[in-house]
């Protein structure tokens, strides 16, 4: 059955950031015969919910589904976990994004596209609508995640990552920041993971 993955850039970020090239190139080098989807991201959260439920539901692009999502993407891959039970991995995770955003409400220039977009509050009630719930002690919702934080991130507070995802598989990292120090070198562990097997070997990454 064919396997994809789809990486959930974060908030004015890009498929074009270090973490998601990272991704991209690893998945691309080991796994070749795994689909990796990393799209720009609409700024509106309900476009970029529909925007992201469409690549899954596509015709296209049947079979097995990961999901991982760094800050704001972190938050929608974990509504869209919820939603429809796909292992998610989230790296340095937005949990409360429609309290930490009214600091950004009005006009942002993403940098890495350019583009010249409004945050309004009706964003922030859109946001809230899909807040995801913390997931209780069941085995399947506790194997559906792995959380990768670093504690100095400088953007969000590790901690409330922690509480909220008490229950699942947790990666604390002393240091670090928001951009995730030395994220290439967790990627095995994502693989492994995923259950992914190393194209041609009969070898798993340990």
């Amino acid at each position: 059955m064919q396997k994809n993955i789809l990486y959930i850039h974060g908030f004015n970020s890009s498929p074009l950031s270090v973490k998601a090239e990272q991704a991209r190139q690893y998945f691309f080098n080991n796994f070749p015969q795994v689909h990796f989807y990393c799209p720009q991201v609409a700024s509106n959260p309900k476009e970029a919910i529909d925007q992201l439920e469409h690549i899954i539901q596509s015709s296209q692009t049947k079979g097995l589904w990961y999901l991982m999502g760094s800050s704001l993407g972190g938050y929608f891959a974990s509504h869209l976990s919820e939603k429809y039970n796909f292992p998610c991995v989230l790296i340095n995770p937005a949990i409360k994004p429609f309290e930490l955003l009214q600091d950004y409400l009005g006009e942002q220039v993403n940098p890495y596209t350019e583009e010249v977009y409004q945050v309004t509050t009706e964003h922030m009630t859109e946001l809230k609508v899909i807040e995801p719930k913390p997931p209780s002690f069941d085995m399947q919702q506790k194997n559906n995640y792995l959380v990768m934080v670093q504690t100095d991130d400088e953007v969000l507070n590790y901690q409330e990552a922690v509480k909220k995802y008490q229950h699942c598989r947790l990666v604390v990292e002393e240091g670090g920041d928001h951009s995730f120090v030395d994220f290439e070198q967790h990627l095995p562990v994502i693989a492994d993971f995923f259950n992914l097997t190393v194209f041609n070997t009969a070898k798993n990454i340990q």
